[in-house]
């Protein structure tokens, strides 16, 4: 199995994804006439790594069975690079992203399990040359997870990155016709994302980490806000000269409890664009789980409940 694969069951999707301290649980149904509704979830603190013992008390708890479950790569487990689209057939597009990718790789490319993600270009554009991202792990971390998901009974279908589970939460903000900018912290740092009409068109990696961002010394947490200020700066001027057909309407942070409000405020000081915190209310329906009307359960489900919101990715 590689990353992204498709889904096959009509009983619905379980996002499971693995935290520093536990492990997460979420299902939606998505809804024509309304907001996607958070039907299902669960939390799972742990003193431990991840073990089969606790995989199983889930398995066994939310009866997973009935669905096609899925999980989350966390940041330190694979690579995620932008490279040249080579101008080969369909069916020889992975082999020609694997040759290209073996001199950016921190491990041999041999070792290397390989999907790909396009990014659209402009269409009125003269030239064709566009760009792809690829996503890199270790064959024997994708092992591991399938051996320990198949160990608990779980039927793992999905094995998902965090860009993809940010950009599904993204297309639900986007404004018609406009790009939008998601930002969002966890134990391993920051993420930020671009998507434009459903797509992920820019990703970057925020070395700040979410407990810096909580800590009490001013001074400190000013340092941080510099960095992610700098690093923002530096990537939207670098989307803005890459994909200059979108324009971006604003820059939304993702829920992060007590930290939010004074982060939005430096960033809307030194930033072009007009800066929001998103209450997942606004986008999803949690009626059936009061719980996470709490911006502390939103930060810790974000991720998963993106990744739940997955529908099946083009086979490129």
């Amino acid at each position: 199995m590689g990353l992204f694969t498709k889904t096959k069951k009509n009983a619905g999707y379980l996002a499971i994804g693995f935290t520093d301290d536990g492990i997460c649980a979420a299902q939606i149904n998505r809804s024509t006439s309304g907001m996607p509704q958070v039907e299902l979830l669960a939390s799972y603190l742990l003193s431990e790594p991840i073990t089969e013992a606790a995989l199983e008390k889930l398995a066994k708890d939310l009866q997973v069975g009935r669905y096609d479950c899925g999980t989350l790569l966390r940041a330190d487990e694979y690579q995620l690079l932008s490279v040249d689209a080579p101008n080969v057939p369909p069916n020889e597009l992975k082999t020609a992203i694997r040759w290209r990718l073996k001199d950016m790789l921190d491990f041999h490319i041999d070792d290397a399990t390989i999907d790909v993600l396009d990014v659209p270009m402009d269409k009125n554009a003269a030239t064709r040359n566009h760009s792809m991202y690829a996503v890199a792990s270790r064959n024997q971390m994708i092992s591991q997870r399938q051996a320990l998901f198949s160990t608990a009974k779980i039927p793992l279908s999905v094995i998902d990155v965090p860009e993809m589970a940010q950009r599904n939460i993204s297309a639900l903000l986007e404004p018609e016709g406009r790009g939008l900018a998601l930002l969002s912290f966890d134990a391993h740092g920051g993420l930020l994302t671009v998507t434009f009409a459903g797509e992920l068109y820019l990703s970057r990696r925020i070395e700040v980490p979410l407990a810096q961002l909580q800590q009490a010394d001013i001074e400190q947490k000013n340092v941080s806000y510099e960095k992610i200020t700098l690093e923002l700066q530096r990537s939207l001027d670098h989307f803005d000269r890459q994909y200059h057909f979108i324009t971006l309407s604003k820059l939304v942070l993702a829920p992060l409890g007590d930290a939010s409000a004074d982060l939005q405020q430096y960033l809307a000081t030194n930033l072009y664009l007009p800066i929001e915190t998103l209450n997942l209310a606004t986008v999803l329906d949690l009626s059936k789980m009061p719980q996470l009307n709490l911006a502390e359960s939103q930060q810790r489900f974000f991720l998963t409940l993106g990744a739940a919101l997955r529908v099946e990715e083009k086979v490129l």
